[in-house]
């Protein structure tokens, strides 16, 4: 996950969810990063690294939903700021994978 590009207008909409134990954060498509192996965003709030989270992807095009385990890897940045989170995904379905790996190679994601 090396880009540094964050996907624009026409992304994913309205928002990503992420949740992690006592947290939930509805993201603006315009802070994510979408990759076939894990996301980058910008939060308010920050995460510890080896955190576990679940992040569900909507796509405009079409009602299907991604929902995708992950570790967080790193979190940089401070509470005045905000943060750059980055998270692997891991235990992927086929399914899922397949998805991501279209959604990483469109417009909206990074490859």
């Amino acid at each position: 996950m090396s880009a540094k590009k964050f996907v624009g207008d026409g992304g994913f909409d309205p928002s990503v969810t992420v949740e992690a134990r006592q947290t939930r954060l509805e993201l603006s498509a315009h802070t994510v990063s979408i990759h076939k192996n894990g996301i980058e965003f910008r939060s308010p709030t920050g995460f510890s690294e080896w955190s576990e989270m679940t992040v569900t992807l909507q796509s405009p095009e079409s009602d299907y939903k991604v929902t995708c385990h992950g570790v967080i890897i790193a979190c940089t940045g401070n509470r005045h700021s905000g943060y750059h989170v980055s998270m692997i995904f891991t235990g992927l379905t086929p399914q899922a994978e397949r998805q991501l790996a279209m959604i990483a190679h469109s417009p909206f994601g990074m490859g």
